[in-house]
């Protein structure tokens, strides 16, 4: 566990075939089932502080405690996932350490010298940053906040790959507006 930044709870690929990605990781590596979002409306989207209007497909699956994410850019929009793809890789492009104290977090993260290279949420409770932080080429530091929909979300894909049999390997993603806030 990092003592600055608690648990790595999630690591994100970046790919050019989402759903190839996702047939790749249930059916190869027994990884599943996949809560597939063939489009995320980003909220408050910036890149690099300018706004930048990503569009992007997200599959999240679990295996154990560690959750797995499957990012496929779908425009041309500034991101860190487009650097990651234009330097020409693909693969772990990040580490995700999750927060219910965002603020403070963040604040803790950003005074200790770690500058913001992206950042948005997907509804309440599910802001996100991205760290300049690369280690490896192209894999950076998330902190997400997982509080509230995004919270019950998680703890709804974590539940789904526990006894997971490999019957529906890929399913919807649940609208997150009517997810319980708990």
């Amino acid at each position: 566990m990092s003592r600055f930044f608690g648990e790595v709870r999630q690591i994100g690929y970046v790919v050019r075939d989402i759903e190839a990605a996702m047939k790749y990781w249930s059916e190869t590596l027994g990884i599943g089932p996949w809560f597939y979002a063939p489009k995320i409306i980003d909220q408050h989207f910036e890149y690099k502080g300018k706004p930048s209007p990503i569009q992007r497909a997200v599959a999240l699956a679990n295996s154990g405690p560690l959750q797995m994410e499957l990012v496929q850019q779908l425009n041309d929009a500034p991101s860190m996932y487009l650097d990651f793809l234009k330097a020409g890789h693909t693969g772990a492009q990040h580490f995700a350490y999750w927060t219910t104290a965002f603020d403070a977090d963040l604040a803790r993260l950003t005074a200790q010298g770690l500058t913001v290279g992206m950042n948005g949420s997907v509804g309440a409770g599910g802001r996100y940053v991205y760290f300049e932080t690369e280690f490896h080429p192209g894999t950076v530091i998330e902190l997400s906040e997982v509080s509230g929909p995004k919270g019950a979300l998680f703890r709804q894909i974590r539940e789904a790959s526990a006894n997971w049999d490999g019957t529906d390997p890929v399913r919807a993603f649940p609208d997150l507006s009517k997810m319980p806030a708990k």
